[in-house]
């Protein structure tokens, strides 16, 4: 997975999207973050996210799916933000989490260097099973469970898979 990587500090730099940036991708970027952070690994990973719209770009994550976190253990702290050009040549892996999150972004991509850095999330699902992180912005609570519980166990899969 790390054969393409452009980074020379050894750092490894995943870029985590969804299409506004206030549900998903930041809550993944956050559980992620925590899992490095509990490995004492913080130098070795570089982790952010970004919304395909730019709508809601500058505001916090959702308030429930805020709430949602903090019952886990959470903090969200990222504000919206819209992906960039850049991006894509910076990050080492940007993580889609669902097809037309893929599909998106294999538009806006460059190069196929560059698609070979896009995966979907729930690739890397070890103990859940689903083919996409469903947007639990016009549900319920039960929504944002769901996507937390799958974004743990994504998460974990992936953290495992680069450290393997």
């Amino acid at each position: 997975m790390w054969e393409n990587c452009r980074t020379f500090d050894g750092m490894k730099r995943i870029l985590f999207i969804c299409l506004g940036n206030i549900c998903r991708s930041p809550m993944a970027q956050t559980i992620m973050q925590h899992i490095v952070d509990e490995a004492g690994e913080q130098q070795e990973f570089e982790i952010d996210s970004a919304g395909l719209i730019s709508y809601h770009e500058g505001e916090e994550a959702d308030l429930r799916m805020r709430v949602h976190a903090t019952r886990h253990g959470y903090r969200i702290t990222h504000r919206s933000r819209p992906v960039r050009a850049t991006d894509f040549h910076y990050f080492d892996l940007i993580i889609g989490m669902d097809d037309a999150n893929i599909d998106r972004l294999k538009e806006l991509s460059p190069d196929v260097e560059t698609d070979a850095k896009i995966h979907r999330m729930t690739d890397f699902c070890r103990q859940k099973v689903a083919d996409h992180v469903p947007d639990p912005y016009y549900g319920g609570d039960q929504g944002f469970e769901n996507v937390i519980e799958l974004l743990e166990d994504a998460c974990r899969g992936l953290y495992d898979s680069l450290k393997a």
